[in-house]
């Protein structure tokens, strides 16, 4: 195949067709020939080459867009037109275009490539490092880091060079690198409680599904305690059966630490809310808890079975209410202005919550409210003129511009004064 060349060619388009032709011509060539050295001696400088033409086209490929190449056949831009009339992907094609154009602002890593002494993949890692270098950087750390970059191709491929690139700032600013370091970690750290979130949905059937995202600390703070407590579990059972035949699987195990890291919490650690811990009140009767079947109320508004009601009442993260049996005093008289966790508790499974008509705030987001007669009017504290309120409507009782008064269903309803 011979090239056809026009006298008034640029340089690099009548070598682009001379190396066409003469490339189509030499692939024919048979290889059988070729010994061991000479094959070693041609994959070497072809893959110089490769990389020496990447660069070439690079170059072409900036002047192409400079001068609209391709727009006249309606093509956004002359990266799409290239991209559509060499059937390259449009990924790959504005790939070597951004390389293109970063090439222009490192002219050492452009030398590199035209020498052939790094592959274009190396040139790509090296460029993509220097520029994610901070900002705050001195002037000629960018330049250190380049050359050392460099230098490294030589010894490694992209995917060592990449690693190498991640850690360049250490090698030429440690200084630098630990304060850049410490920059990124609060930054993620900000990030992360940004980003913390969690959810529940109750299934309806006895299970509970959720997802939560925390910071890497918590995670792991997390992790460590449900781990230990798989460990604990585990060393018990050995002992008390030294081959267990059927072990169970890991996040079954985790799914069971998790139960009992919630369940086991000290009463002391939990936040009140409203007055009271934030644990859930499970009320049973007496009898359930001597031993009968009938179910027990959460003040969540779930049902347990009498046996885990039992149990949890010997756990520290619940509060057992026993109906029919001996209680905590409940009535203080006017020894005591607030009302006590265990007059809280009695009015919140009372009242189930905000006692204002169409409110439905849980027991928890309320406050106590001394209904009949004010603390300040020599009122008593006690459940019995006790309600439950939640804080806008607790202001609002003691509103001048309202008044209240108790419906039929023992529900507060409140009049503008006019």
């Amino acid at each position: 195949m011979t090239a056809i060349a026009h006298f008034d060619d640029h340089q690099v388009v009548a070598f682009a067709r001379w190396l066409e032709a003469d490339l189509a011509e030499i692939v024919d060539r048979p290889m059988w020939s070729m010994s061991t050295r000479d094959a070693e001696h041609a994959l070497l400088a072809l893959t110089r080459v490769r990389g020496q033409l990447d660069a070439l086209l690079m170059r072409v490929l900036r002047q192409a867009e400079a001068v609209g190449a391709g727009l006249d056949t309606g093509a956004t831009s002359t990266t799409n037109w290239w991209s559509h009339a060499t059937r390259t992907t449009r990924v790959e094609a504005h790939r070597t275009a951004r390389l293109a154009r970063s090439l222009e602002d490192h002219e050492e890593v452009s030398r590199a490539l035209v020498a052939g002494d790094v592959r274009t993949d190396q040139a790509r890692v090296v460029t993509e490092a220097v520029d994610a270098l901070p900002d705050v950087v001195e002037e000629g750390v960018p330049k250190a880091a380049t050359r050392f970059l460099l230098e490294k191709a030589g010894e490694h491929d992209a995917k060592a060079l990449r690693i190498l690139g991640r850690r360049v700032l250490e090698v030429v600013d440690p200084a630098a690198a630990d304060a850049d370091e410490a920059r990124r970690l609060e930054a993620e750290e900000a990030d992360a409680l940004a980003a913390a979130s969690f959810t529940l949905v109750d299934d309806g059937r006895g299970t509970c599904h959720g997802r939560f995202t925390v910071p890497s600390l918590h995670g792991a703070m997390l992790a460590k305690d449900l781990k230990a407590r798989v460990a604990r579990t585990r060393r018990r059972a050995a002992e008390k059966d030294p081959d267990p035949r059927t072990p169970r699987y890991a996040r079954h195990r985790m799914g069971l630490a998790f139960v009992d890291y919630v369940e086991s919490r000290p009463r002391r650690s939990v936040p009140k809310a409203g007055g009271l811990a934030a644990t859930v009140v499970v009320t049973m009767e007496l009898e359930t808890l001597l031993g009968g079947l009938r179910a027990a109320s959460l003040d969540t508004g779930g049902r347990i079975s009498a046996g885990e009601a039992r149990r949890l009442a010997c756990r520290a993260g619940i509060v057992p209410v026993v109906l029919g049996g001996p209680s905590v005093p409940l009535d203080v008289g006017r020894r005591r202005r607030f009302h006590t966790e265990a007059q809280r508790i009695a009015m919140g499974i009372r009242d189930g919550g905000c006692t204002a008509d169409g409110c439905d705030a849980p027991p928890a987001m309320t406050e106590a409210h001394h209904d009949e007669v004010p603390w300040s009017r020599n009122g008593g504290t006690s459940v019995e003129k006790g309600r439950l309120l939640c804080p806008p409507h607790h202001r609002r009782v003691h509103d001048a511009a309202f008044q209240h008064h108790l419906d039929k269903h023992g529900k507060v309803r409140f009049t503008r004064r006019t």
